[in-house]
Parts: C-alpha cells; structure tokens; sequence
C-alpha cells in the first residue's frame, strides 16, 4: 500500500478516504441517532435531582400551606399551625432555590428552562405579600388560594418544559402523567376551599363561582389526560373512577354546586384525595420504569458506537500517518527546491547578470518521489533553465541599449561641448548687443541640449563627462543648475549658506536639481515663480525646489516618492517618467534622499537631502 511508485492521486486518496468516510459515516451516524439522546439523558438526570425532586416536596409544603391558611382564615385552624408549615415550605423552597440555582443545572438547562426558573423564582417573590393576606385576616377565602394557585402554576409550567425523553411514545405519556398532576393540584384547591368553609357550612357566592371553575376544570382536563394513557397507566385512575368514594366525592360535588350547602360529612374529599396521591405514585413509578430501559439502551447504544468508531478512528490515523509520513517527505523536499529556487537562486542570478557578472547555470538536483513529484522537480528545472535564458538575454538587450545610448550620448557631448566653446569664443568677439543676446540664447540651447545628452549617459549607468576637481560652492551650483532649464527668468534662487559641495559630486547634483527645476517649470503656471533655497540641517544639506502650479493628487505623489525612494528599473517603454529616473539615479548614486511634498501655495516642493559626505568644508570660487 505504501509502494513509492504509485500515482500521487491514489496516495492521497488512500490517505483521505479511509478517516474521511469512516469517521463522516461512523460518528454521523452515532451523533444523529444516540448523542443528542445521551445528552437528553444527562439533562433528565440533572433536572431531576436539581430541579424536580425538590420543586415537587416545595409544592407538596405550599398545598399543606394553602389548606391550613385558609382553614385559618375562617377560624378553622389555629396560628401555629399555619406558622409550622410556614417554615417548612421556606425550608423546601430554600432547597429547590439552592439547587435550581447551582452550576450543575445552570450548565445543563436550556434557554427555555432559564426563563421559566427566572419567572417561577419572580413568583415565589410574591409569597410574602400572600401571607400578610393571611395574617391581615382582611381577605377572602378565594383571594387567598388564587395566590397560592398563581405559585403552584408556575411551577407546573416548568415541568412542561422538563419532559426530556428521548422515546416518543413515552414522551407523550410523560405528559399525560404531568397533566394528571396538575389535576391533582386543582383537586388540591377545592380540598382547600371545601375546608375552610367546613362540614356544614355555606359557600359564598365568589366561593360557588370558584368552585365551579375548579370543578369543570378538574373533570375536563382529567377526561384528556386520562384518554392519553395507555392500558397500563390508566389501569390505577379506572380503579380510582370505579371506587365507592370517588362515586361519594362526585355526588358531594353535584350536591354542593346545587345548593351551595357542605354536607356534615366531608370524608369523601380527604378520602378522594389519599387514593388520588397513591394512584398519581403508581403511575410515575409505571413511568420511571419504562424510562429506565430506554436510557439504558441508549446508553448501550452510545458505548458500542463509541467503541466501533474509537477503532476506526485508530486504524485511520495510523493509516494517515503512514501515508502522509512519506507523501510530505516528498513535498517539504519539492518545497524547499521550490522556496530555494524561487527566493535565492533566480535573484541571485538576475542580479548578477543585471550587474553585468557572469552567472553559470547550474541545474536542480533531482527529486525522488512519486512519479507527480518527479514531473513536478523536472518542470520546475524547466522553469529555472527558460528563466535564466530570458534573464540573460534581457541583460544582453539592455547591455547593447545601454552601449548605444553611451555611444550615442559621447558623441553629442562631444559636439555640444565644441559647440559651447566656439560659442564662448564668438561672444567674447561680438559687440552687437542684439547678436551677443542671440549668441546667449544658442549658449543657454547648446546648455540644455548637453544636459539631455548627459540623460542617456546616466540611463545607461555610466558618468557624465564633465567633472570638477575642487570643492564648488552651493550658491554656484543652484545657479548652474538654473542656467539649465528653458524657462530660468521664471527661477528665483533665494541666498544660500557658505557651503561647497564636493567636485566629483557637483556634475550629477547640477543636474539632478535641474531637473527639478525643470519640473517645477513646465507644470506650474507660466505667470507664477519658481523658488529655489538652500538651507543646512543636521544630516547635511536640504535644496527646496517649489513651484506654484496645481499640484498632483495624493495617490501620484505616493507613486512617484516611492520611485525615488527605490531607484526602479528603467523601462524603455516608460519614457515619460525619464526625468524621474535619472533623478532617481543621481540620486542613489551620491545618497541623496528626494521627496516630493504639497506645498503651501498649492504646487508641489522637490526636497533633495543631500547627505554631509557630499558636503566640503572649503568654499572656493567656481572656475570660470
């Protein structure tokens, strides 16, 4: 299986498919059908040690609380008695609230259940303000229980909530079984009522209107819940609803809604009551038992998936591991060529034959691997080899441009430089002021045409010819430089520092702020002045060349200091930024640092930072 010549693709399919397929199949599988009902299993059990268990001894002690508050109210049932029971349904509510409120059922519960809790517990905040009823003696019967039945109602709201069974069937009996509950609780209030008014007694009429609401409610939610049950479940309500005393119970009903007079003999209430408190037992138990062989099946059905697919999952990572082991051995090592070829060797080589150098060719070494890996070390040797082809052929084409442009720049320097010095010779003959103006203009044409023919010389990356030996003041420089450009009479040069600039730099820096200047001329209004300054910093010398023309916007100006900055390759097909090369080039030559900057007057200000190395420290006069 791990044979180093098989195809790429079944590797990596060998690779994937295994862990893909049975973990995807596997734990879907396990997860749709068994863990969503593990975690309604954790639940159940949480919910039933920290939720129902004491929430049902709490509204067992609020139901003796509400039969001994209004037996107590209509003089049936003594003050201590209602303040023992009192405390022990702060005693069971005090439980339920600490356990409710734990980490363990706060962690398990869902949102829903949240906010039932949170308006239960806002409920059970109400209980107080039921008791000074109670103690006032000021209310009514009815008006009492209703408060304790707001409680107890809140609490069965939360148990719809905690049906969590996994098994439909038993879910739906689970809510008949709830349901029958809350029968039992309404059953609990006429209890309540029945007593307090007493044996003999006569209902009032808010207390026959309560009673009948209770009654119809009870029989009719009853007749649902009952309809529900299956045979087993309802087995212990028919015996129920075919007993002696519940035919009593339901008679003492009818006879009580009749004439709103309490027979003497109200045993049939508390008889009803204790068998409907063991039947409600029996089929809770009825249920529990049915519930447990479900969660163990479950729970069954959990392990063995978890079993099967922690098996699985073994087999798949130790065949991942095999496979991918060798696979990326082969990988990081076409990588690393990859890296090699593309980070070190190729610049290494368009550098050198950039600069001219010779540069060997020397091929990759060969890949082992996968027939895929092999093809792919042989074309990127491909690559490597058509890639130095083009870099040296290009360095050849722009060795050969460069050589004409030299050639081509030396010869008009040449004849420019005979031109000036034959100029020089006629205007120191001449006495015609008119031919002596247009012997200087020629002069100033001859000037501006040398400097064109030094362009080329610079693109090509060799030196101008012309060259100082001694150091040249600065104010001569600028105006040299100003002396270059067409349109001089628009340049103001403002006084510049006592500072001289080393000889062998002042050609490329005359021409390198001409150019400048130039700039500033051509695109700023034909009205508007150039200015010119020089002013000494801590790292050197800083010549400002401002115009007052429209400016550029911001992303150009960014483009353009980022080409000064970086001296970038000359471009043949780039001929309108030439004059920024070569001030790129002048530039990186002696280290001078060129930016470009919003002015104040809205044009655009030239700053070349020209570093202290370049600067000297005797100031002698510029040769004539």
């Amino acid at each position: 299986m791990d044979n180093p010549g098989r195809p790429i693709r079944f590797r990596i399919t060998a690779l994937l498919l295994v862990p893909i397929v049975s973990l995807v199949l596997l734990w879907g599988f396990a997860a749709s059908l068994t863990a969503g009902d593990g975690m309604r299993l954790l639940e159940i059990n949480t919910l039933v040690e920290g939720v129902a268990t004491p929430s049902e001894a709490a509204v067992i002690e609020l139901q003796n609380e509400r039969l001994h508050s209004a037996r107590y109210l209509n003089g049936r049932s003594d003050q201590d008695t209602v303040v023992r029971q009192r405390l022990e349904s702060d005693q069971a509510l005090a439980s339920f609230r600490r356990l409710a409120r734990s980490e363990d059922v706060r962690g398990t519960i869902s949102e829903e259940m949240q906010i039932r809790l949170t308006s239960l517990f806002a409920e059970l905040e109400q209980l107080p303000a039921t008791r000074a009823l109670v103690d006032s003696r000021d209310a009514d019967t009815v008006r009492v229980i209703r408060s304790y039945d707001r409680i107890i109602d809140s609490m069965f709201r939360m148990y719809d909530q905690m049906i969590l069974v996994p098994e439909s069937s038993i879910y739906q009996q689970a809510r008949s079984v709830t349901a029958l509950g809350e029968v039992k609780e309404i059953l609990s209030r006429e209890r309540a009522l029945l007593s307090a008014v007493g044996a003999g007694g006569t209902l009032s009429e808010g207390e026959h209107a309560a009673l009948a609401e209770m009654v119809a409610t009870r029989r009719l939610a009853y007749r649902q819940a009952l309809a529900k049950l299956d045979a087993e479940l309802r087995a212990p309500y028919e015996r129920l609803g075919g007993s002696p005393g519940y035919a009593d119970f339901l008679k003492l009903e009818e006879e009580v809604l009749a004439s709103r007079m309490l027979p003497v003999d109200l045993s049939p209430v508390e008889q009803v009551w204790v068998e409907v408190e063991r039947g409600q037992v029996q089929v809770v138990e009825l249920l529990v038992a049915r519930v447990t062989p479900a969660a163990v099946g479950i729970l069954v059905q959990i392990a063995v998936a978890g079993g099967l697919g922690l098996v699985m999952l073994v087999l798949s990572v130790v065949l991942a591991l095999r496979f991918s082991k060798r696979l990326a051995a082969e990988l990081s090592g076409l990588r690393d060529m990859a890296i090699q070829l593309a980070e070190v060797r190729l610049p290494q080589l368009v550098e050198r034959l950039r600069r001219g150098q010779d540069a060997p060719e020397e091929p990759l070494p060969p890949v082992e691997g996968t027939p895929e890996i092999r093809d792919i070390g042989q074309a990127l040797d491909t690559v490597r080899h058509t890639a130095y082809e083009a870099a040296a052929d290009q360095a050849r084409l722009r060795k050969g441009v460069s050589q004409v442009f030299v050639s081509l720049a030396r010869r008009n320097q040449s004849l420019l430089h005979r031109q000036l010095t034959q100029l020089e010779a006629m205007q120191r003959k001449e006495d015609q002021p008119e031919t002596l103006a247009d012997l200087y203009r020629l002069d100033h044409l001859t000037t501006r045409m040398r400097r064109h023919a030094e362009n080329l010389i610079i693109l090509s990356g060799a030196a101008p010819g012309r060259g100082w030996r001694r150091p040249v003041p600065v104010v001569d420089v600028l105006r040299a430089a100003v002396a270059e450009v067409e349109d001089y009479a628009r340049v103001r040069v403002l006084p510049a520092p006592q500072v001289s600039l080393v000889g062998s730099a002042v050609a490329d820096l005359i021409h390198l702020i001409a150019e400048l200047v130039e700039n500033a001329t051509v695109f700023s209004p034909p009205q508007t002045r150039v200015i010119v300054r020089a002013e000494p910093t801590a790292a050197g010398l800083a010549v400002e060349v401002e115009d007052r023309g429209l400016g550029v916007p911001d992303a150009e100006l960014a483009e353009l200091n980022r080409r000064l900055a970086d001296r970038p390759e000359f471009d043949l097909a780039d001929s309108d930024r030439l004059g920024l090369f070569v001030v790129a080039m002048l530039a990186s030559r002696h280290g001078v640092q060129v930016t470009l900057r919003h002015s104040p007057y809205g044009g655009i200000s030239a700053i070349a930072l020209i570093p202290a190395a370049v600067l000297a420290e005797e100031t002698p006069a510029l040769p004539s």
